[in-house]
């Protein structure tokens, strides 16, 4: 059609200590929103017995990663917790290109590493939690890691936290319903943002005959 306005997708990153909410967010919005996809990314960790290979991660070995890491085939990768993760680029280029949205829910480490490809197309919220007892109460009742594994994460989330200035936005999840409506504001502003959107000047000429 003549004077359409279309536009390019983006990618929408949520990154947040672990317990502070971003996994649910992405869930809430993901089934809330046509228009957007989640990012599946590639890890070296082991499958838990509720994930599905290719729809939650692709799960590899050490050296299968290594090998995507060299060839290039990962628009970010990190060690996380003593885990590797990467995001294949191929997938997310090609639902850009065509008009879909992306969620990554990914660490300030492979945020940082999308800034410097493409920041053009990125938009970050930083995810925080009410307060730190909360945050402990919240990895406690997951029940899905060990005592250990939850020491260890709230140590890691004051230096996880230190790095909110290096994101576009800032929310914090008192409760998900509130923090799920600043997402979709964010989003649908974005969505209109005049740099990503197509054919503006052909449309506007149509008006203008």
């Amino acid at each position: 059609m003549s004077g359409e306005i279309k536009r390019r997708g983006l990618m929408l990153v949520l990154s947040s200590p672990s317990g502070a909410g971003k996994t649910t967010l992405s869930r809430m919005l993901l089934a809330s929103d046509g228009g957007i996809t989640m990012s599946i990314s590639a890890t070296t960790r082991a499958k838990r017995p509720n994930e599905v290979e290719a729809q939650d991660y692709f799960f590899m070995t050490p050296q299968q990663f290594e090998c995507s890491a060299v060839a290039g085939d990962f628009l970010e990768h990190a060690m996380v917790f003593e885990h590797r993760y990467g995001t294949p680029k191929t997938p997310v280029v090609e639902a850009l290109r065509v008009g879909r949205d992306v969620l990554f829910d990914i660490d300030w480490q492979g945020t940082q590493q999308l800034k410097e490809k493409m920041r053009d197309d990125l938009v970050s919220i930083f995810v925080l939690p009410p307060s730190h007892d909360e945050l402990e109460r919240r990895l406690k009742t997951r029940a899905q890691d060990s005592a250990e594994v939850v020491a260890k994460r709230m140590a890691k989330a004051a230096d996880e936290s230190s790095h909110w200035p290096e994101y576009d936005y800032v929310i914090v999840n008192r409760d998900l319903r509130g923090a799920e409506a600043k997402v979709r504001a964010i989003l649908e502003a974005e969505r209109a943002r005049r740099t990503r959107l197509i054919g503006v000047g052909e449309f506007v000429a149509t008006l203008t005959k």
